[in-house]
């Protein structure tokens, strides 16, 4: 078996090594073998594998947490059968012919799915799904503000809050980035390089201001989103791809009536799995009636890994890049 794996964390540029010869790994009570066809890429991968994520997997680990494949053997009383499609959510693994995932984070991939788009869909949109409709209760008709709109979760969070009848702001930095943004359904786009976020949405709104901000940003953007914020707002803690953990202003949290709101998507497997399993069908439902394509940017094979990370590092695309590794010999 071949693998991309991860022997000392650090920069994947130093760290990451493509073994080959490996043994196949085996699945536990709860678990399933897959033949990994599609892996998609995530900031967290850069971040796992430099001992920086949340979740610290054990070393050597192979990285890789959002996995679509075939299951080829299930472990006891499992919820799968050999054969079935599944995408997964795992802490690592998916950067390689052969993962090993817990089924309580794995679902059916619909015959109609590709894997490759099931790849592109199962973090960003649910993320996406869970935080704006759990989380922050978006109404139709309501401003909703997404920050960082052309990327993986951005073009996502676009897609469902057009889908909600909400009327989407959304930001992107350069005019190609825009144009994603546009071409995803965004109502108003933004571009941060050249305008003041902050003016730009008083504007748009009327002075109202936005009701809900998707923030997978941090930094200054979620700063500039607590002044632009509408009464009552909530702004919806995503993901610090900025590298700055902001530090709320509690004093307009309070003058406003903000809600900042967390969202730990992976958490509702402990805690609500059920919450999981109806948004991933509602989900699978939008990629049915055309209303939720996901945007890839690049495929690439499994050796082309590390290209695919400086990419995502570099902001050099939009949406999403799949590892396609159906082809691997």
């Amino acid at each position: 078996m071949k693998a991309w794996r991860v022997h000392s964390y650090g920069r994947y540029r130093d760290e990451l090594r493509l073994d080959t010869g490996l043994e196949r790994p085996s699945p536990s009570s709860g678990q399933a073998l897959v033949r990994v066809l599609a892996a998609g890429v995530n900031f967290a991968d850069i971040l796992s594998i430099a001992g920086r994520y949340q979740e610290k997997a054990p070393l050597p680990f192979t990285p890789g947490s959002e996995i679509a494949g075939e299951v080829v053997e299930a472990g006891a009383d499992g919820r799968f059968s050999t054969g079935d499609l599944v995408v997964a959510r795992n802490m690592s693994g998916g950067f390689a012919e052969f993962a090993v995932v817990d089924e309580v984070f794995a679902f059916p991939i619909p015959a109609r799915v590709n894997p490759l788009h099931a790849a592109a869909m199962l973090v960003t949109y649910g993320t996406s799904h869970v935080a704006l409709f759990r989380r922050a209760a978006l109404r139709p008709g309501e401003w909703l503000l997404i920050h960082g709109g052309a990327g993986g979760v951005g073009t996502a969070a676009i897609q469902l809050g057009k889908r909600a009848a909400a009327t989407v702001i959304a930001t992107a930095g350069g005019a190609d980035k825009v144009q994603v943004c546009r071409d995803c359904g965004a109502d108003e786009v933004i571009d941060y390089q050249r305008e003041d976020i902050v003016d730009r949405v008083r504007e748009i709104t009327g002075g109202h201001g936005a009701d809900v901000v998707y923030d997978p940003v941090g930094g200054d953007l979620f700063d500039a989103s607590t002044r632009c914020i509408a009464w009552e707002g909530r702004l919806l803690v995503i993901g610090f791809a900025s590298g700055r953990i902001p530090q709320v202003a509690a004093n307009r949290v309070m003058l406003k009536n903000i809600s900042v709101v967390g969202v730990n998507w992976p958490g509702y497997a402990r805690h609500d799995l059920n919450a999981l399993r109806a948004a991933q069908a509602d989900i699978w439902a939008g990629h049915a009636d055309g209303s939720l394509r996901p945007i890839i940017w690049k495929t690439l094979p499994l050796t082309a890994l590390p290209e695919a990370l400086a990419a995502l590092e570099d902001r050099a695309g939009y949406g999403k890049i799949v590892i396609d590794v159906s082809g691997v010999a």
